[in-house]
């Protein structure tokens, strides 16, 4: 068994991804204009990609109450999103085993904290390392390497649980293994240091993930549904 497991934050504990990029789409729409939805969908997980998400609408249009309005929509749909399937049971079952519980984001503290305690999660993690904390975000190891370091543990006592491409390849670069669970912004998306795969942490138990990480030790390396 790991001694520690390590989250995700968006579109893994909650799905916020698919609703920011809903709102984008949104406003698009109620302003009668034409999107693509794989240009948000190429920036998932990522915060230091630069990117005009606006080039639908005419160089002179008014930027800054662009983004106001997209930030309010946003906010408004991303505060309405629930936790994802089977997470805080995962959580709460984790600690009373007497695992540690960490995150590892690329968004700021205030963002991943504020929804957290929203849901009233913040209390149930270790420790938070985000994209503030470090030089380099997501798919660079660094914030992984950031809450190892904050739990106290080694990249070999803990699994990471990601959705994105660009996640998953941080936790991996970080020595970790890791269990995808993707999103509908990130189902298509190409996982190649995976460990394992679901669709759902619904019903997943330690139990379940002892069983995994024994079927690795006897070299059964793949998709776990």
């Amino acid at each position: 068994m790991p001694r520690a497991l390590i989250f995700d934050f968006d579109g893994l504990i909650v799905d916020t991804e698919t609703a920011i990029i809903d709102a984008w789409e949104a406003m698009h729409r109620e302003d009668g204009l034409a999107c693509d939805r794989a240009v948000l969908h190429r920036l998932v997980g990522s915060v230091d990609v630069a990117a005009d998400i606006w080039l639908a609408y005419p160089a002179n249009h008014d930027r800054a109450a662009l983004e106001e309005r997209y930030r309010l929509a946003a906010r408004a749909l991303t505060l309405a999103q629930p936790i994802l399937p089977g997470v805080r049971e995962l959580i709460v079952e984790a600690r009373a085993a007497g695992l540690r519980i960490g995150l590892a984001s690329n968004s700021s503290h205030a963002h991943v904290e504020g929804h957290l305690a929203h849901r009233g999660l913040l209390e149930l993690f270790d420790h938070i390392a985000c994209r503030d904390d470090v030089a380099v975000g997501k798919p660079a190891p660094d914030v992984y390497l950031a809450a190892l370091a904050g739990l106290g543990v080694e990249a070999r006592d803990a699994v990471a649980f990601e959705d994105s491409s660009l996640g998953h390849l941080a936790a991996h670069r970080a020595g970790l293994r890791v269990v995808v669970v993707p999103n509908p912004s990130t189902a298509h998306d190409v996982f190649p240091h995976a460990t394992w795969r679901r669709d759902s942490l619904a019903g997943f138990t330690l139990e379940g993930l002892r069983a995994l990480a024994a079927g690795l030790a006897a070299g059964v390396k793949g998709p776990a549904a």
